[in-house]
This record gives C-alpha cells, structure tokens and sequence, in this order.
C-alpha cells in the first residue's frame, strides 16, 4: 500500500508543472524620474522539458522611445504605436509614434539558464509612477507564460518603479530645514527683544534712583546748620 501510494505522489509530481521559482523581471527596479538608463529584462527558463525560444515585451505609453543592446542568436523586432497627439520639439521633426512591443527571437534559453536583454530609456518625470512592462515567454513546446500579472500574483509583469530626483529630495529636505529654523527663529528674536527691552528699563530706572539719592545727599550736607 506504501509502494503504490509513493508511486502515484512520483506520478502527480511529474504531471502537475512545478512551481514559478524565478520571474521575468526589468533591473535595476527602480530609477529617477527623467533620466536615462539602461535596464536587463531578465527571462529565466523555469522549465525543464523545453528552451524559451522567444521574448516579447510591451512598453507603458509613458515611454516614447527605446534603444537596444545586440543579443547573440536572437533576432529583434519593434512594433510602434501612433500617438493621439504629436510631441512638437523645437527644431526638431515632430514625433507621432511610440514604441509599442519588442521581440527577441531566434536564440533559445535552455532549462536552468537565463538571458538578460539590454534595453534603455528615458525614464518619464512622473515621480511615484511604477512602469509595467508586460512579458510574453514563449517555449519550445508552444506554451506561452503571461507575465502580466500584479505584484503578488504568480505570473507578475515586471515592474520599474520611478523615483523622485535626488536634486530635488535635497532640496526638499533643505526646504524642509529651513522652514523649521524660520518657525524657531521668531520665537527667538521676540524673547531676546522683550529681554533686551526689561534690561534697559531697570538700568534707566536704577540710574535715576542713584541721581535722586546723591541730590538728596548733597542738599542735607548744603542746608545751614541753626544753632
């Protein structure tokens, strides 16, 4: 009974796919708004009856333009996407298309390897936006993983999440600086004012006690004496 309830696990392990161990994912995970970078989709080959035989990625709308590092054994093409409303650049064409998807094919991945696809951009200055870039693995025994989920999900899109420029956290923290030596500085100026104020009033009053005793004193010795 032992044998053939072991026999029937090795069975259903074989049968049922193994869990996602490694996702497809876009490094570095984040980056500072407007700037430029070069960011590795990473596809990693999660299983192991089949090489990954193709890669394709969709770019948020945010992203206007992208350009490509060479990938050996893989070939790469870009689908573009036509703007609502052109982007006018002073003496320059204006732009009317976006990049939509990218696609790396040709080359294989095999079981317990990855590949890293180089790829940058100009990161949008939208501090606080995370980009989704959605990823379709494709292997050789024409399953297709969809790596378009949310974060907690098993199959998440990969995800670069923008950030504030350090230029302007400086100066965000520097402002904050200040406005906290404003607030502190008038409470100073008043009681250092208001004791400056006390101090000349109590010497005026104690110079005018002391000429009004030595008057009084020289009067007394000045006053005729009767006999």
């Amino acid at each position: 009974m032992l044998r053939r309830l072991l026999v029937c696990f090795l069975i259903a392990a074989a049968v049922v796919p193994p869990t996602a161990a490694a996702h497809v994912t876009v490094n570095p995970g984040e980056w500072e708004a407007g700037g430029f970078a070069r960011f590795a989709v990473r596809v990693p080959n999660e299983r192991d009856n089949a090489d990954t035989t193709e890669v394709t990625v969709q770019f948020p709308e945010s992203v206007i333009s992208a350009s490509f590092q060479p990938v050996p054994g893989w070939t790469r093409s870009v689908e573009m996407a036509q703007l609502d409303e052109p982007i006018e650049e002073e003496g320059e064409e204006p732009i009317t298309e976006r990049i939509d998807t990218v696609t790396w094919s040709g080359g294989t991945i095999a079981p317990g390897e990855f590949q890293e696809f180089g790829v940058s951009f100009r990161v949008p200055e939208t501090p606080g936006e995370d980009l989704v870039l959605p990823a379709l693995q494709t292997y050789s025994n024409g399953e297709i993983v969809r790596w378009i989920g949310p974060p907690d999900s098993e199959a998440p899109a990969p995800v670069v999440a923008v950030t504030a420029p350090a230029e302007e956290e400086a100066e965000q923290a520097a402002g904050s600086g200040q406005d906290q030596t404003a607030a502190a500085q008038p409470a100073a100026e008043s009681d250092g004012g208001g004791g400056g104020s006390t101090a000349t009033v109590a010497l005026v009053l104690g110079i005018a006690g002391l000429v009004a005793g030595l008057a009084a004193l020289a009067v007394a010795f000045l006053r005729p004496r009767r006999a």
